[in-house]
């Protein structure tokens, strides 16, 4: 890891991806600090779906209010 990246030079990260790796870092945190500073592997599912929802609350923040929900490719 570079000093950069460590002072706060996100590296060329977009501000969203800065977000999304803070959001995902502070979650990874709270999961590490309620299991004991260890994610056994029968809890990865679970510490995976409360990462998804702080990266979904995250990109909500994020999304323009209007802007339409995107199309996948195969629905147009």
């Amino acid at each position: 890891m570079s000093d950069a990246y460590v002072v706060g030079e996100p590296d060329g990260l977009s501000p969203l991806q800065v977000e999304l790796r803070d959001a995902i870092a502070r979650e990874l945190h709270a999961q590490l600090a309620l299991r004991s500073e260890r994610i056994e592997l029968s809890d990865v599912p679970e510490v995976a779906y409360q990462v998804t929802l702080r990266v979904s609350e995250t990109l909500r923040r994020h999304r323009p209010l209007s802007a339409p929900p995107r199309s996948c490719p195969q629905d147009v």
